[in-house]
């Protein structure tokens, strides 16, 4: 079981919890039932010790590391002398059972369960006081064998819930995908319309007054002189549309007017990232809106391309005097001192992180990349409320 899950924690807990109190309950039975004999700082300090071992597991993880078997082995080998000592303490093995299951590989865990098992049918024919039960002999095995189907059963729906998941994902990045592509021929297909309607045919125009005025510059002058000077007050005009093309042309996202926070909340949506508002909204520029939204979707398509991460967030906060974006990651990271020059995650596609600085900085902001090699990348831009226009 991933101890990551939260629907795993709680039946970990209750092993753990279980097994200190059939150490104490096995500890309080001997030294009720046997009064104070040679044996008995054995026992306890036996007990001590079992309990501080148990309390190292959680330390050293449930993956099957050499300390990690080496602790168990430790464990089960203090269990056993605690058993031979008094039998009382055989039950204890339940747990071990659990934590046998979740570190080793099966057969080895199988094993371990079958030494288990034997130990506690011995402990228990010994502690029975009239004469042979076949109970004591058949329930230890009953309760071995429940105890790992159940485990068993369990580690394999939660096998199949993570393939579920990971094909869910996978489903998730495609449809995303193809709506990206989608969105980007269909901007592609305005944009060529707006330009046809305004560049293309002012173009058109003023070469056709051209060549006019060059048919008729001998002859007529006056005419000619007209013709330029149509010419010339359509190529102002085309020069303000092509200034807004550049300077003001919002992205697709926020051409419907809802605003940077749900542009950016349906991006998060898409790229399967949290998104969350901080502190109290105001009102901001197109050309601050426009740049935040393009650098969210710079970083997290370098997250989606280059990070191998597991989960992105989006963070917007107002501060005041100053709006900022993060951009969180979980993934692998990398030497921002690399980026820069050429060699990093975002410097190798020629694009990225510079783009993103170059936005912040024509509004007067600054973006900054806290990373470190295989710990995650958080990304934040900070806008100033007063822009530079």
């Amino acid at each position: 079981m991933d101890d990551r899950d939260p629907d795993a924690r709680w039946p970990v807990w209750v092993m753990h919890v279980a097994f200190f109190l059939l150490l104490g309950a096995s500890l309080a039975r001997f030294l009720l039932r046997h009064p104070w004999e040679a044996r008995s700082p054995w026992i306890i300090a036996l007990s001590g010790a079992l309990a501080a071992l148990y309390l190292l597991g959680p330390v050293l993880g449930t993956l099957a590391t050499p300390r990690r078997i080496a602790w168990l082995g430790t464990v089960v080998a203090v269990w056993m002398v605690l058993v031979v000592l008094a039998p009382s303490f055989a039950w204890c093995a339940v747990p071990l059972f659990y934590t046998g299951l979740r570190t080793l590989r099966p057969r080895a865990a199988l094993g371990l369960v079958a030494l288990l098992t034997a130990f506690v049918v011995i402990a228990q024919v010994q502690l029975s006081e009239g004469g042979f039960d076949p109970n004591l002999v058949i329930a230890p095995p009953a309760v071995a064998a429940l105890a790992t189907a159940v485990f068993v059963q369990a580690e394999r729906q939660a096998e199949r819930q993570r393939a579920l998941i990971d094909d869910l994902l996978r489903t998730r990045r495609e449809l995303a995908a193809t709506e990206r592509r989608e969105g980007t021929l269909a901007e592609r297909q305005r944009l060529s319309m707006e330009i046809h309607d305004t560049l293309a045919q002012g173009l058109s125009s003023q070469r056709m007054l051209l060549q006019a005025a060059g048919r008729t510059w001998d002859s007529d002058p006056s005419t000619a002189r007209r013709h330029v000077r149509t010419a010339e007050s359509i190529a102002e005009r085309n020069l303000a549309e092509a200034r807004r093309f550049v300077h003001d042309l919002a992205p697709a996202d926020l051409a419907d007017g809802g605003g940077l926070e749900e542009a950016l909340r349906g991006l998060a949506s898409r790229e399967s990232a949290a998104f969350r508002v901080d502190g109290t909204a105001v009102p901001l520029p197109d050309r601050v809106q426009s740049a935040l939204l393009r650098i969210a979707q710079g970083a997290l398509a370098n997250i989606r391309e280059h990070a191998g991460a597991t989960s992105a967030a989006l963070t917007l906060t107002y501060l005041g005097d100053q709006v900022v974006l993060d951009v969180a990651d979980d993934g692998r990271g990398f030497d921002p001192a690399a980026a820069r020059g050429g060699a990093g995650r975002e410097g190798v596609r020629g694009h990225g992180l510079p783009a993103m600085r170059v936005r912040a900085q024509q509004l007067g902001g600054t973006l900054t990349v806290e990373s470190t090699p295989g710990e995650g990348t958080v990304l934040s831009a900070a806008i100033p409320l007063e822009v530079r226009e």
